[in-house]
C-alpha cells in the first residue's frame, strides 16, 4: 500500500506516520510538508511544497497511491472564521481535487473533530466549517472518502501538539487518561488507536463514512494489536 499524509508534524500525524511506516503491508509514504521534516526513513519520501491552495505544480508526483490520510489543521482559538476556513476548508479541498484526479481509485480519510456540523447552520464556526469540509470530501469520486471524528486523544508514543494549549492540557491531564478511558471509553482514544484504524479503514474500508470516536475505536480493535 502506497500512503499519502498530510500533517505529519502533527500530534496525530506524527502518530500515523509512526504506525504506517512500522505496518508491513505500507511500501511508501510519501508526507506532503510546508518545510522538511528531517525524518529519515527507508519508506518515507517527503514533498517540501509551500502553496498548499494550489498542488497543479507538483501533480505529477502524486500519481500511483493507494490512500491519502489527511491529517493537517488548526485550532480555532483566536482565529477568524476566514483565517480558519483557508487552511481547514481551502487547504483541504485543493489537495483532494487534485488528488481525486490523478488517483481515482484511491481512499481519502480525512480526520476532522467530535461535535463537526454537517448542516453546516450551527452557531460554532469551526464545526460549521468542518461540517462544510466533510461534505464537500463527501461528494468528490474516490474509491472510498471517510471522516474521522475523535474526542479526546491521548498522545501515545511521545507525539506533540503543536498547540501550546493542548500541549499543557495533555500534560496536566494525562494521569486521567486511565480513568476516563472507564468512565467514557466512547469518548476517548489515543493517538495509535487512530493511526490504526485509519489503516484498517484503507486497507477494507467501512459501513459508514462518518466514524465517531467509538467507530474509530472498534476499526481499531479488529486488529489484534490495538
Amino acid at each position: 500500500m502506497k500512503l499519502i499524509l498530510f500533517g505529519a508534524t502533527g500530534m496525530v500525524g506524527q502518530g500515523v506516520l509512526r504506525e504506517a511506516l512500522q505496518a508491513d503491508d505500507v511500501e511508501r509514504v510519501l508526507a506532503i510538508v510546508r518545510t522538511a521534516t528531517g525524518h529519515s526513513h527507508p519508506k518515507l519520501q517527503e514533498l517540501v511544497h509551500r502553496d498548499f491552495t494550489d498542488f497543479s505544480s507538483v501533480e505529477s508526483a502524486l500519481g500511483g497511491f493507494d490512500a491519502c490520510f489527511y491529517c493537517l489543521g488548526v485550532s480555532a482559538a483566536g482565529m477568524s472564521e476566514s483565517d480558519y476556513r483557508r487552511v481547514n476548508h481551502d487547504f483541504v479541498l485543493a489537495a483532494a481535487g487534485t488528488l481525486v484526479r490523478v488517483n481515482p481509485g484511491m481512499t481519502f480519510i480525512y480526520v476532522s473533530g467530535a461535535g463537526t456540523d454537517s448542516t453546516e447552520k450551527g452557531r460554532s464556526m469551526w464545526a460549521r466549517v468542518k461540517g462544510e469540509t466533510e461534505n464537500a470530501l463527501l461528494r468528490l469520486p474516490f474509491r472510498g472518502a471517510y471522516m474521522f471524528r475523535p474526542a479526546f486523544i491521548r498522545p501515545a508514543h511521545g507525539e506533540r501538539s503543536k498547540t501550546a494549549s493542548y500541549r499543557l492540557m495533555y500534560a496536566a491531564t494525562g494521569w486521567l487518561f486511565p480513568v476516563l478511558r472507564r468512565l467514557l471509553p466512547r469518548h476517548v482514544t489515543t493517538t495509535e488507536e487512530v493511526a490504526r484504524a485509519m489503516l484498517h479503514v484503507a486497507r477494507e474500508g467501512a459501513p459508514e463514512q462518518v466514524l465517531e470516536n467509538a467507530d474509530i475505536v472498534r476499526h481499531c480493535g479488529k486488529r489484534a494489536s490495538c
